[in-house]
């Protein structure tokens, strides 16, 4: 009987180490070293691009020794999930970093060594956003893996990855609660950010561990259902946040020149107004992305079939097969 490979060959593993594991770690590492050593002129959204370098570099440390002290026989299909899962989160997150840091900070600081730093951590972040694309995008050749079809490398977690991680960045701006506190409109769309993560949270890891099986429906009857939802929710927010922000009739500020805050030489590359237009385009953003969710369970609603990766019955018999 022949069986599909569900653990990484030692060879596989330092292969990966090598190529792509070392230089993620040194480049996030020299990245937040470099804006680190900036000191107070590295800035709020310094401080918030190291803070995702830091992650990125503190969860692959983690993955990579956990790979390399483990017996490769003790690594179940889950892991390879996890695994690729947030690889493809850190490729996102390094992403943004490198695009966010570079048009709100790097471009307003003048000529000289912080400069040159602020450049070159931008540098490192995209050159550890394209390892982390590669080891996505290969890691099954690498593990020897080349049957099996990982969960983040269909279309619905692909979507899901998405949802979520765009929601995680809207809540880095709103980090600054002056936004939306005391306005119950305002709060009522952080409340649907944080409903949406939430659901969107919650059916990945459903399908990420097969617990989706476990439902008493059919599961895309149930993502159908939330998708529409997360739609619903995020037009009201789509609505509200520029309404309220923006409107003067409505206490907002139309233009970033009649915000205070803007005017303050030292904070006017990301200021108070810049985090409301940041939120505003990052919601159309993800309501785009969650109409993408819907259409996509609603055709497989409609053709009565459910894009799943593999039977969850083959792959209990094949892991109890481990090589």
């Amino acid at each position: 009987m022949s069986t599909r490979r569900t653990s990484p060959s030692n060879e596989g593993i330092l292969w990966v180490f090598w190529l792509l594991r070392l230089p993620q770690l040194c480049s996030t590492c020299v990245a937040f070293s470099l804006v680190a050593d900036m000191g107070t002129l590295r800035g709020a959204i310094g401080n918030w691009s190291m803070s995702f370098w830091c992650v990125c570099f503190a969860m692959t440390f983690i993955i990579t020794i956990v790979e390399c002290c483990r017996h490769p026989s003790s690594f179940p299909f889950f892991w390879y999930n996890i695994s690729v899962t947030y690889t493809c989160y850190a490729a996102l997150i390094c992403l943004s970093a490198s695009i966010i840091y570079s048009i709100t900070y790097v471009q307003f600081v003048h000529y000289g060594p912080y400069r040159d730093r602020a450049i070159a951590a931008t540098a490192f972040s995209c050159i550890a956003s394209v390892l982390y694309v590669i080891e996505v995008a290969g890691i099954w050749d690498c593990y020897e893996l080349k049957e099996i079809v990982f969960y983040v490398h269909t279309t619905r977690s692909l979507l899901k990855v998405l949802e979520t991680f765009v929601a995680g960045v809207i809540f880095a701006f709103l980090s600054n609660t002056s936004l939306y506190l005391h306005q119950p409109a305002l709060e009522w769309c952080v409340a649907v950010y944080s409903i949406c993560f939430i659901l969107a949270a919650v059916v990945l890891l459903l399908d990420l561990a097969e617990w989706k099986y476990m439902l008493p429906g059919p599961f895309s009857i149930f993502q159908l259902v939330l998708s529409l939802l997360s739609v619903l929710l995020y037009i009201s927010a789509l609505v509200l946040w520029p309404l309220y922000q923006f409107i003067e009739e409505l206490g907002g500020q139309p233009q970033r020149s009649s915000d205070e805050d803007c005017m303050d030489e030292l904070t006017h590359y990301m200021c108070a107004w810049d985090q409301r237009l940041a939120v505003a385009v990052l919601t159309a953003i993800n309501l785009l992305i969650y109409v993408a969710d819907l259409g996509y369970w609603a055709h497989q609603v409609s053709v009565g079939t459910e894009d799943q990766p593999r039977d969850s019955q083959e792959v209990s018999s094949q892991n109890s097969d481990i090589l």
